[in-house]
């Protein structure tokens, strides 16, 4: 089952979204802003994507900039950081399976379904 982690006020993430609409694929919309993501949850997609959890962090949103930014933060801070504030996780995230990819731009998630 292919799983969209959607923003719907995001446009990389209503195109996202679109093409998954388009591939007439079966996907599971989960809008992350109304359903949070557990830690675990957060922690498995960073590892089907194969990336740190800083690379999955919205540097230029205001709350990363004003609380975090200039703090020295581990791997779970962030992701603490992330689950408590999920404007923070970059969009969208599509996973296929045991593949993950971050829809930016949003032709990327071509290659996984």
């Amino acid at each position: 089952m292919i799983t969209i982690y959607h923003n719907p006020r995001c446009s990389k993430s209503r195109e996202g979204f679109s093409i998954l609409e388009e591939s007439g694929k079966d996907f599971e919309v989960i809008k992350y802003m109304d359903e949070p993501i557990s830690e675990a949850q957060l922690k498995k997609i960073l590892s089907l994507l194969g990336i740190k959890p800083i690379d999955l962090v919205r540097k230029g949103e205001a709350i990363w900039k004003s609380e975090y930014k200039t703090k020295t933060l581990s791997d779970e801070a962030i992701i603490k950081a992330m689950v408590k504030h999920p404007k923070l996780i970059e969009r969208p995230i599509v996973v296929n399976g045991k593949q993950a990819v971050i829809g930016r731009p949003p032709v990327n998630i071509k290659t996984i379904i």
